[in-house]
């Protein structure tokens, strides 16, 4: 009896102490880095823990709002803020779909087409206030981001095209 508990304590350290770094890793969370001094809704950084789960979710273009419109027009998909909206409820939708939230969205690549109404320049406080819509506010979760302006996009009607990054632990 002595003999099976002195080698069953040789054995047990060694495997906990194996272990000890996964139950570690288990524990520790995503970490999203606040820009400092900043109410400004992306974080500046974030941290995914090993043994996350991360999804790459493909660019996602606005909805038409206007099915009698031309689709190669802005009249089929409207403005900057009407389509980020229309982008962003799609995402919204594509991550539920996966069992995933907006506060899952760790990273955000935004294209933005110069708007015609705007002398040709992004409009991105119309952007920003769809955007605020789903980051920022009732959700804190927020994403590292990028906004480009681009020449445009496959459809001269569109304003707009998000990619996001999501991840789960």
């Amino acid at each position: 009896m002595q003999t099976t508990k002195r080698a069953l304590r040789r054995i047990a350290l060694p495997l906990l102490l194996c272990a000890l770094p996964a139950l570690q890793a288990q524990a520790q969370s995503i970490v999203r880095h606040k820009i400092p001094n900043s109410d400004f809704p992306i974080a500046q950084a974030v941290t995914l823990p090993p043994a996350t789960t991360i999804h790459f979710v493909s660019g996602q273009v606005p909805p038409a709002i206007d099915k009698a419109a031309d689709p190669n027009t802005l009249a089929a998909y409207g403005d900057t803020k009407t389509q980020t909206t229309g982008v962003l409820t799609k995402i919204q939708d594509v991550l539920k779909g996966m069992g995933l939230t907006m506060g899952d969205v760790v990273k955000m690549q935004v294209f933005l087409v110069g708007d015609p109404a705007k002398n040709g320049k992004a409009d991105v406080p119309g952007f920003q206030a769809a955007y605020t819509q789903f980051f920022g506010g009732a959700q804190p979760n927020l994403p590292t981001r990028a906004v480009v302006q681009v020449a445009g996009l496959s459809n001269p009607g569109w304003l707009v095209e998000i990619e996001v990054v999501a991840a789960r632990k």
